[in-house]
């Protein structure tokens, strides 16, 4: 699914067309962008400003062991 979202301010201009636009296509929606509030990125809970964050790797260890790589002897 893709989701073509529209700021709120640009609704009446927009919607309406993007609708029509893609009424032949069901893989995508057109929405509203309704958030509203303080940016939560920015107040305190995401990492200060011109630092990125620290993503680790959590996938799970597979440990076992590898069949010989070395030609066979002749």
């Amino acid at each position: 699914m893709i989701y073509c979202v529209i700021p709120q301010e640009l609704e009446a201009e927009l919607y309406d067309k993007l609708v029509e636009h893609y009424k032949d296509n069901p893989n995508v929606q057109v929405i509203v962008d309704r958030r509203s509030g303080p940016d939560r990125r920015r107040n305190g809970y995401g990492p200060p400003e011109g630092e990125q964050r620290t993503i680790r790797d959590r996938r799970r260890a597979h440990p076992g062991t590898f069949p010989p790589t070395d030609p066979p002897e002749s």
